[in-house]
């Protein structure tokens, strides 16, 4: 951030802040508080210096005026007589008349209200005692406070609130209110101030609450009658709850494998997980096994610290599984950009300062992504030492993961054999046949000129027998025999590069990975070859571990697993070795109609080249003959260049020499090595199997048969597997530098940096190393003050809508203070030791509490006293997350898929949505279940996210999220009402609720009318709200719903196109089971003129789902009570 201007006032203030004799106000001084009021230095005056001081008196040395520090104790001692207000020069200043001597300065935009220089005043008269900020301080168990009986009339009478009086059960839950220690601390909170708890919240309340908060998903009508029934059994004479069934339905609810859904979709908030790649061209990305991941290991229950550990080193781990390699792809859901000339390494920064202010929001609840420009305004986190956490991250590589299903080698070999039947049949069916065949591309393109003239039938007649299989594939045989070379291959010693690390391997090639550049150069040293060396082979090999399985490792921009090979040079010693010519087994260039081919690589211009697009993760070969041979023993070494507009390197590669003299350049082939080999045989000593092998591979090659073979080829392939993307440590040795950068600029690194943790915060544990591993444990150690009190602080923001610490993501100065201080501590011991980071047993706690489970009705005392509920006199009401609403509205319609795990599938929504993003891509909807899976599992894509979401304020996976905000607009209303996936919905609610037989609402006591007879259709009005509510309507409420469902019918009677409009085309009557018994037809209702019935059933149906379109945005259904 650019610095301040320095005004000429500022600095006459702040050099004159410890000298100046102006008059004090000596008013102000004596309205001070009474000294026997006590002041806290952490709750009352460190907020007001955070705010006002400490942008020119803080950490920052690059903007601290007149050499003063207030945020530490010795600097604040300079400015302040503890016991002397009037004798300090900090009040002297601040109660200054002086404009020009006054603290803050004119022109600060900051002032401190009179009550706040009051709390100074006193705070210095009681003696000025200085405390460590609050959430630096390792939090201990505090003593629990008592409960009184009765609380909820003792702290104040019951009939000056606007409550109804407790029933008689009512009264009996309350007597002994609390039912666990959350509570006590509650409860003394609220005794302070003069407010008492409130009232248990009503069965069917507390239920759908329980639903939504553990699984993100509502009670069926059924499964909320047989709960109440079991929670409340005399409800409704009384709401005395029995407590055995009540943790049973939480045990329930915390065994569902849904709750592992619910949790990791705010986990993945903080992970910035999306299924693409972001910035502008924003492409797919393969990294959803790391979602599933995160739902596995909240369902299992891991602790939490095994949970960080394995996220932020899992590779690191002694004898890392599979999972927890997956695990590490947290740090791998930063952004990546693939514009068109961008430098790889500068935006790997980008994600490395992303990284850093992640896990400072996620673990530390630091904003440690203010250190990186300077040193921290605020908190006391200087600019190296954010360089010093980075170096702790820095040193990993980011590689594919692989993920072969458990049959994968069983399937890949069956679609082998499958294959090999394939071409045997094909071989077979072709011997003897002209060539080309008649039924090939080839032989028809032959026959496209018109034959039919006299002529050219005698021509015909005339013309020399065409070729047979047998003839063709001798000719083939010929040429390739002849072009068949022994190869040996050289020995590399050596293999060093500008960027990437070259690791020789055992079969002598070379693998790269690490970083890599716009442009990379390798130089590769060999052995001494023992015989004449005239050419030299370029093995590029597929590798699992490659993007695509290479044999590239481009990934950025380009098509993965592509390479450009821009040059290639040769020397022996200080002498070049020129080259006759060059050839390549395939050649393909993406981008642009310029050839590509090895020969180009040996033409001095970087911007030519060879590239392989089209032919991922299989062997290519190009061959370099020397202009003359090389003498036995004489050293050589190679030297790649590889450059595009993009990273573009050789992940695996080998050399081979050939040593047999050549007029020609070599053809190039990728044969197979047990081809090659039969190739290099004399004819005679070829079996027929031999020959059938060549035969085979002879039809393979031949591009008369490209399109014949191309499912053969597909099938002898190594089938596409599922990928991910992971971390990886750097091998000893090659440990990447981490530097301060100035201003946190790319361009400008500086001196170097070790990993380090800030001087404020508890060191690494002794013997812990200093890398990601060392980090991830020391995060989760009983020393550091922040980790634990984080991590409850937001478990309980997701229940009680607001945390403890009301600015989730920042515990530091400018932060707020804990509304409970010792609740959030006792919480964080509690989770940290007594439950053994268990969330699961974190949230029994929470929802077990009495404060939980209060009605949220809003009392007149608590609205004055405590506005912001953050007392929690009643239970917090907020709108749901975006994901719950639509999943609600899915499992009421009765299309929900409980599905769990695999990759995002694309629900319904509006058009358009996705074309405003690079390259205009559609959003094609799934079809089936998939359209209907749960919303964690909906395609998230960065620069267009599904549109529902993103009017209820849902991420877009650019950054990480503590906390998302809740917005109420009347867009949100109109994608209730409008979206096509919300109709969707509602259509399918409508044939639902239509097609619902008398006898499936007929015990619905709601539906009765007062002779006791059952209305049918207030039964299933009353079925449908409780779907959507759980709680039954109201009279008054059902009189409504029945009037507009009434109009709808009338309406939709009268005018059949409309209904159809909005059942839209695909609607069929047969669909639902009555329909189907009387009406054969199964065409749609918009091709066909309709029976009266069948009117009658249309106009039903578009009736219920107008209605169920209309309820879906009743305020209820998006908020938890």
């Amino acid at each position: 951030m650019p610095a301040f201007p320095r005004t000429l006032y500022l600095c006459i203030g702040c050099v004159l802040l410890l000298s100046s004799s102006g008059s004090v106000g000596e008013q102000a001084l004596a309205e001070s508080p009474s000294t026997d009021v006590p002041v806290d230095f952490s709750r009352d005056i460190r907020p007001l210096l955070s705010d006002n001081c400490f942008k020119c008196h803080g950490p920052d040395e690059g903007t601290r005026e007149a050499d003063l520090r207030l945020d530490t104790e010795p600097g604040l001692a300079q400015a302040i007589t503890p016991g002397d207000a009037a004798g300090s020069s900090l009040v002297e200043r601040i109660l200054s008349h002086d404009d020009d001597l006054r603290m803050p300065p004119q022109g600060s935009n900051k002032s401190l209200s009179e009550e706040e220089q009051q709390s100074l005043v006193a705070w210095i008269e009681q003696g000025a005692q200085w405390q460590q900020h609050w959430s630096f301080v390792s939090p201990a168990l505090p003593e629990i406070p008592d409960c009184p009986a009765n609380p909820i009339n003792s702290a104040s009478d019951p009939t000056a609130r606007d409550l109804p009086a407790p029933s008689p059960s009512q009264q009996e839950e309350v007597d002994d209110w609390c039912r666990n220690e959350i509570d006590r601390f509650i409860l003394a909170k609220l005794t302070e101030v003069g407010l008492s708890p409130s009232l248990p919240a009503e069965p069917h309340t507390l239920v759908r609450r329980l639903y939504l908060d553990l699984i993100g998903l509502p009670p069926s009508p059924e499964e909320a009658n047989e709960w109440i029934a079991r929670v409340w059994p005399d409800y409704p004479r009384s709401q005395r709850m029995k407590e055995e069934a009540y943790q049973a339905l939480v045990t329930h609810l915390l065994n569902s494998p849904h709750y592992g859904e619910r949790w990791a979709r705010r986990w993945l908030d903080l992970a910035r997980y999306a299924d693409t790649n972001g910035y502008e061209k924003d492409r797919d990305r393969s990294i959803w096994p790391y979602r599933d991941w995160v739902v596995n290991a909240l369902n299992a229950d891991m602790p939490f610290d095994q949970f960080t550990i394995e996220q932020l080193a899992g590779d690191m781990l002694p004898g890392a599984t599979q999972s927890q390699r997956i695990a590490t792809g947290f740090h791998r859901n930063t952004m990546l950009n693939e514009e068109g000339g961008i430098d790889p390494l500068e935006f790997r920064y980008h994600a490395m300062t992303d990284r850093v202010a992640t896990t400072g929001t996620t673990w530390m609840g630091l904003t440690l992504g203010c250190c990186q420009c300077h040193t921290h305004k605020y908190d006391p986190i200087t600019h190296t030492e954010y360089f010093q956490i980075m170096a702790f991250l820095n040193n990993s590589d980011e590689p594919m993961l692989e993920l072969p299903e458990e049959n994968f080698q069983k399937e890949w070999a069956q679609n082998r054999a499958r294959g090999d039947k394939l071409l045997a049949e094909l071989s077979e069916r072709l011997q003897g046949e002209a060539w080309p065949p008649v039924h090939s591309k080839a032989a028809a393109d032959a026959k496209a000129a018109d034959s039919s003239s006299t002529a050219q039938a005698v021509a015909n007649a005339n013309a020399p027998p065409q070729n047979t299989l047998e003839t063709a594939f001798a000719q083939w045989l010929e040429v390739e025999r002849a072009n068949a070379i022994d190869w040996s291959k050289l020995r590399p010693i050596r293999a060093s590069s500008n960027l990437p690390i070259l690791t020789i391997q055992d079969d002598h090639s070379i693998f790269a990975s690490g970083d890599t550049a716009k442009r990379d150069d390798y130089v590769i040293e060999f052995a001494p070859s023992d015989a004449p060396i005239t050419a030299i082979r370029l093995e590029c090999l597929p590798d699992d571990r490659l993007p695509a399985r290479g044999p590239g490792t481009t990934y950025y921009e380009g098509t993965l697993g592509d390479f450009f090979l821009t040059e290639l040079k040769a020397r022996s010693g200080d002498a070049p070795l020129p080259f006759l010519g060059a050839t390549e087994s395939y050649a393909k260039n993406r981008f642009g109609s310029n050839p590509v081919s090895a020969a180009l690589a040996l033409d001095g211009d970087v911007q030519t080249g060879w590239s392989v697009d089209g032919r991922q993760g299989e062997r290519h070969v190009a061959v370099f003959a020397l202009e003359h041979p090389l003498a036995p023993g004489q050293p050589i070494s190679i030297q790649m260049t590889f450059g595009r507009h993009f990273a573009s390197s050789l992940g695996r590669f080998r050399f081979s020499a050939a040593t047999a003299p050549s007029k020609d350049v070599p053809q190039a082939r990728a044969y197979a090595e047990s081809t090659a080999r039969l190739l290099r045989l004399p004819a005679g000593q070829l079996s027929a199997a031999d020959q059938q092998i060549l035969l085979e591979a002879f039809l393979l090659s031949a591009p008369e048969l490209a399109d014949e073979t191309a499912k053969i080829r597909k099938l002898l392939q190594r089938p596409e597997v599922t990928t991910t993307l992971v971390m990886a440590e750097r091998p000893s040795g090659h440990d990447r530098p981490t530097f301060r950068h100035h201003r946190g600029e790319y361009l400008q690194p500086e001196e170097s940096v070790k990993p380090g943790i800030p001087d404020i915060l508890p060191p690494l544990p002794a013997g812990e190393e200093a890398n990601r591993l060392g980090f991830a444990r020391w995060l989760v150690t009983a020393e550091n003050p922040l980790t634990a009190r984080v991590a409850v602080n937001r478990q309980w923001e997701a229940f009680f809508g607001t945390g403890l610490v009301k600015t989730v993501d920042d515990f530091g100065f400018q932060g707020d203070s804990p509304s409970h201080p010792r609740l959030l501590d006792w919480l964080a011991v509690t989770f940290r030791e007594t439950d053994a980071w268990s969330m699961k047993k974190l949230h029994r706690r929470l929802v077990s509490s009495a404060t939980y489970r209060q009605s949220s009705v809003v009392d007149e005392s608590g609205a004055v006293i405590d506005p912001e509920n953050r007392l929690l006199s009643r239970m917090p009401r907020f709108r749901l997350d975006a994901e719950v609403i639509r999943d609600s509205l899915l499992v009421v319609s009765g299309e929900f898929s409980p599905e769990l795990g695999g990759p995002p599938v694309r629900p319904l929504q509006p058009t358009g949505v996705t074309e405003v993003a690079y390259g205009n891509p559609t959003w094609q909807a799934s079809s089936g279940e998939a359209r209907y899976r749960r919303s964690l599992y909906t395609f998230a894509k960065r620069t267009a996210p599904f549109a529902m979401f993103a009017a209820f304020d849902a991420p877009s996976g650019e950054a990480c999220l503590a906390n998302r905000p809740r917005s109420n607009s009347p867009l949100q209303a109109l994608t209730l009402l409008n979206d096509v996936m919300l109709i969707d919905l509602a259509r399918a609610t409508g044939r639902k609720y239509a097609s619902l037989r008398d006898e499936e609402v007929a015990e619905h006591e709601t539906g009765k009318s007062q002779d006791s007879t059952i209305n049918p259709l207030r039964a299933k009005l009353t079925l449908l709200h409780r779907a959507l509510v759980v709680r039954p309507p109201t009279a008054e409420e059902l009189d409504l719903v029945e009037q507009f469902y009434a109009q709808q019918l009338t309406a939709f009677r009268s005018n059949p196109p409309e209904a159809r409009e909005l059942l839209g085309p695909q609607f069929e009557l047969s669909s639902s089971p009555a329909a189907a018994s009387t009406s054969p037809d199964t065409t749609t209702t918009a091709t066909r003129e309709l029976s009266e019935s069948e009117r009658e059933r249309l106009a039903e149906v578009a009736a219920w789902t107008a209605t169920a379109r209309a309820m879906f945005a009743i305020d209820e259904v998006q908020s938890r009570e």
